[in-house]
């Protein structure tokens, strides 16, 4: 699993950046980071130490649902499910549906964090 490069900025300058892209005045480069998040604070919480666990024991134990995940990590699937929503939301795991249940896909356990 490759790193994922994780930029810090403001909601103010990702806006102007976006809106940059949008008029062809500025072109992303490959080396930047791919995951934005406003703050420091906002990183910390999504990726504390119990959620960079989480996500290596999905890489590690690749589970078939939710609660399967639930009994390796023993939290709760309710816990977890709002978790990986979020982390899900950043482009940091994937949740595939396959016939009744969520299976959890780690897309990342290594980060290069780069504060703009």
């Amino acid at each position: 699993m490759k790193t994922v490069k994780i930029g810090i900025m403001t909601q103010e300058k990702m806006r102007a950046r976006v809106l940059a892209i949008a008029r062809g005045e500025y072109k992303p480069k490959v080396s930047d980071p791919k995951i934005w998040f406003p703050s420091m604070k906002s990183l910390a919480e999504v990726l504390s130490d119990e959620n960079r666990a989480l996500l290596r024991v999905i890489k590690d134990t690749r589970p078939e649902s939710l609660t399967s995940l639930a009994e390796a990590t023993g939290r709760k699937v309710s816990n977890l499910s709002r978790t990986l929503k979020t982390m899900s939301g950043y482009g940091l795991v994937e949740m595939k549906r396959e016939n009744n249940h969520v299976r959890p896909i780690a897309k990342a356990t290594e980060f290069q964090i780069i504060a703009a």
